[in-house]
C-alpha cells in the first residue's frame, strides 16, 4: 500500500492555471499533488555571446526552493552567496529538456530563460518544473509568433517528465516525498509528447534493480507523461 494509498500507476492530481504573472511573456502554477511549482518565461532580444552570428537561439533555465517550501526552513541561497550543487544540477537538466523540444534556428537569436520556483515540496519539484516550464515556454513562444517576429514554429513537440521507482518492492508512478525518501529505486524520465525520451535520471539508491525493473518503470512513465500531456494542452486551451 502507497501512503497515499493510490494505486501503483496513479499519479498525483495535476493542474496547471496560466497566467498567474502579470509581466512575464509566459506564466503558469503548476501543482502535482502538494508540489507546486511558479513557472514563467521571459524572452531576451539577444542569444549568449557563445551564439552570436549562429542565427540559432537558446533555452535556459533558472531553479530555486522558498525557505519554507518543505517542512523545515532552507536558508535562502543568496544568503549563502552560492547555489548548492543539487540546485545547479536541475536548472541545467531543465534547461537540457526544454531544449530538446525546440528549433533553435527557427527561434532566431534570442534567449528565453525559464524561471522555476518551488513555493511548496512533497518529491518531484524538478519533474513539475519540467512540465510547467515548458507551458510557460509554449506562451511566450506564441507571443513571438503572434507579434510576427518568428515566421514558423520553433516548439517541436510537448516535453514533460515523471518521476517513478520501486517502494516497498513493487514499481509506483509520480513518487511523493514519503515515497522518494524510502525508495529503492529512483528514477526520473523525459519525455516528448511522442513518447520519445530526452533523459532517464535512475539509480539503485538502497538495493540494484534489474532490466525488468526498468521496463516496468518505463511503462509507467510514458503511462504517467502521456496524462501530463493532456494537462498542458488542457491548460493552454
Amino acid at each position: 500500500m502507497r501512503p497515499s494509498a493510490r494505486h501503483l500507476d496513479q499519479m498525483r492530481s495535476v493542474s496547471i492555471e496560466t497566467g498567474v504573472m502579470k509581466h512575464a511573456e509566459g506564466s503558469c502554477l503548476i501543482k502535482m499533488g502538494d508540489t507546486h511549482v511558479l513557472c514563467s518565461a521571459s524572452i531576451e532580444d539577444k542569444a549568449p555571446s557563445f551564439l552570436k552570428n549562429t542565427g540559432q537561439g537558446w533555452v535556459t533555465a533558472e531553479y530555486g526552493m522558498l525557505p519554507r517550501a518543505t517542512n523545515t526552513r532552507n536558508r535562502r541561497e543568496a544568503a549563502a552567496g552560492k547555489q548548492s550543487g543539487r540546485t545547479q544540477e536541475i536548472q541545467r537538466l531543465i534547461g537540457r529538456a526544454l531544449r530538446a523540444g525546440v528549433d533553435r534556428r527557427a527561434l532566431g537569436e534570442r534567449q528565453i530563460v525559464i524561471d522555476c520556483d518551488v513555493l511548496q515540496a512533497d518529491g518531484g519539484t524538478r519533474c513539475a518544473a519540467i512540465t510547467g516550464g515548458w507551458v510557460a515556454l509554449r506562451l511566450a513562444v506564441n507571443k513571438l509568433i503572434k507579434a510576427g517576429i518568428v515566421t514558423s514554429d520553433p516548439i517541436l513537440d510537448h516535453v514533460v517528465a515523471v518521476s517513478c521507482g520501486i517502494y516497498a518492492g513493487q514499481p509506483v508512478l509520480d513518487l511523493d516525498y514519503a515515497e522518494d525518501s524510502n525508495a529503492g529505486t529512483d528514477a526520473n524520465f523525459i519525455l516528448t509528447g511522442g513518447a520519445r525520451l530526452i533523459e532517464v535520471q535512475m539509480s539503485a539508491e538502497g538495493a540494484s534493480f534489474s532490466r525488468v525493473d526498468m521496463g516496468q518503470l518505463m511503462d509507467l512513465a510514458e503511462l504517467g507523461c502521456t496524462e501530463l500531456v493532456a494537462a498542458q494542452k488542457l491548460a493552454l486551451v
